[in-house]
């Protein structure tokens, strides 16, 4: 059995929920607040982020990207045409892109900035740098966000899926960033339709319906965050 300490609001754990989901892996989840470095944490992980993920009494598992790699080792061989890497190397060096593209580049210059100001900022003590949203970090948020929504425009027209032909990590890298931004009503779906309708594909997924059904005390889900039809 695996164990997954994350945060329901972090895109980089919500990517590891999804793609243990679309494995069919069980596992058991626990929440953790990563800027209080909590002593269970940095006994799993010095580096004191999350996800982190535990199988039985195995050594931790630290950050999405090991462990996207390592699930594709010890499960994804076994899911066949299911298979969220490529088989080709090309193909695994463009989802392994892709996954980087939404899980740093564009969680660095748009959902990050959203998810602490908007979210994490209501639990975080001052000491940590809780309080009010920074009002200019949210500006270059939503400035940034355009130019990718242009660019994942770009490949959802062009692809089947965003890293080629068949569904793949890098899909769900990029529903797990979106889907934060989305609860908040940060996302102009109005100007991309082609990736509109790619999310509304990966949105009806089992694997997401947990996420779609997540809440934030006082702050309800924007009106598209689980909507099928949106």
């Amino acid at each position: 059995m695996y164990t997954l300490y994350h945060h329901p609001f972090s895109p980089a754990s919500r990517f590891v929920r999804l793609i243990l989901r679309e494995y069919g892996t069980e596992y058991d989840e626990k929440t953790l607040h990563p800027w209080e470095r909590p002593r269970e944490l940095l006994m799993l992980n010095p580096a004191g982020t999350i996800p982190v993920l535990v199988e039985n009494d195995g050594p931790a598992i630290c950050g999405p990207y090991p462990i996207m790699e390592y699930l594709d080792e010890t499960r994804g061989y076994a899911m066949g045409d299911r298979r969220l890497m490529p088989d080709h190397p090309a193909l695994r060096a463009e989802c392994r892109r892709l996954v980087d593209w939404s899980l740093t580049k564009f969680d660095n210059e748009v959902v990050g900035h959203l998810v602490r100001e908007r979210i994490y900022k209501q639990t975080m003590p001052k000491s940590a740098g809780g309080g009010e949203p920074d009002s200019a970090a949210l500006r270059v948020a939503r400035a940034n966000i355009h130019h990718h929504m242009k660019y994942f425009g770009y490949l959802a027209a062009s692809r089947r899926w965003i890293a080629g032909e068949n569904l793949s990590f890098a899909d769900f890298a990029l529903a797990a960033e979106l889907s934060c931004a989305d609860y908040l009503g940060e996302v102009p779906w109005q100007t991309e339709d082609n990736v509109k309708n790619w999310y509304a594909r990966v949105k009806s997924r089992p694997c997401m319906r947990p996420l779609l059904g997540e809440k934030i005390l006082g702050m309800p889900a924007s009106a598209t965050y689980a909507d099928l039809d949106f």
